[in-house]
């Protein structure tokens, strides 16, 4: 019962941020994904510059889903890595503000 726009900024280079500024004027609310470390990732960056550009049109804070704070555990990876669960919670707490 939930839509959302999905911006692969992977995809996009450089980083079209007007894109991603205009999603989060349309919808209020913005989840991070990425699968660096959730401190100093590329994560961190781009939610600053979503606060700093789109702060009154925000409905809920952002939220990134990443990779732990931890030295990357090669035997434990899809547990590191940001799985569809993780996603859903976020999505699922942005939408309950």
């Amino acid at each position: 019962g939930i839509e959302a726009e999905v911006i692969d900024g992977t995809t996009i280079k450089p980083l079209d941020m007007p894109t991603i500024l205009e999603s989060v004027g349309r919808t209020g609310r913005c989840v991070i994904v990425h699968e660096a470390t959730r401190t100093g990732g590329f994560g961190a960056e781009l939610s600053a510059q979503v606060q700093e550009n789109c702060f009154m049109h925000l409905e809920a804070q952002v939220v990134r889903v990443a990779g732990w704070d931890t030295p990357y555990p090669h035997a434990f990876e899809w547990e590191y890595f940001p799985g569809p669960e993780r996603v859903k919670r976020a999505i699922q707490q942005v939408m309950e503000n």
